[in-house]
């Protein structure tokens, strides 16, 4: 198995758009359906567009993105929220570590950004990855979304690169 981490390009769309339409991942979104979904990738795209997007590989097919999201205003480009997924199938075998560290010394050597923050759903087992990378919860958004019939909070995290 041959893993690599690059830049993404436009080719990796349909990639994403499988990916935020499986349910499994989409539970940790916001998107509910295909149409919101859409907007949301095209959001990305414009991302991509600005080289702000990378793309993890398994033998040279994608399984796994991260987005910054590049502040367009000068007193906040030092720091960006991001967005990561990985694959369903892929998960567990320490790509979204791989991904991570490589986001982190991305955003801070090609965009200068001094500090990394996300937006998380209480009980996402992608937590503890965050943890163990490092960040720090700072603050909660209590009952922000709801999942099925129950209310989660957004758990806001940070970290100083």
């Amino acid at each position: 198995m041959t893993v690599g981490v690059r830049v993404s390009e436009i080719e990796d769309i349909p990639y994403l758009t499988t990916w935020l339409n499986d349910p499994s991942v989409l539970r940790w979104f916001p998107m509910a359906d295909a149409r919101e979904v859409e907007d949301s990738v095209r959001i990305w795209t414009g991302y991509i567009r600005l080289k702000s997007a990378l793309t993890i590989c398994v033998d040279g097919t994608p399984v796994g993105m991260a987005n910054l999201y590049i502040a367009p205003f000068q007193k906040l480009t030092h720091q960006s929220l991001f967005s990561i997924m990985i694959d369903e199938r892929y998960r567990g075998q320490g790509l979204g570590t791989i991904l991570m560290e490589k986001l982190m010394k991305f955003a801070k050597e090609e965009h200068k950004i001094e500090l990394l923050h996300l937006e998380v759903y209480d009980k996402n087992p992608a937590i503890g990855l965050y943890k163990k990378m490092g960040f720090k919860e700072y603050g909660r958004h209590p009952h922000f979304i709801k999942l099925d019939s129950e209310y989660v909070d957004k758990v806001l995290m940070q970290k100083e690169l």
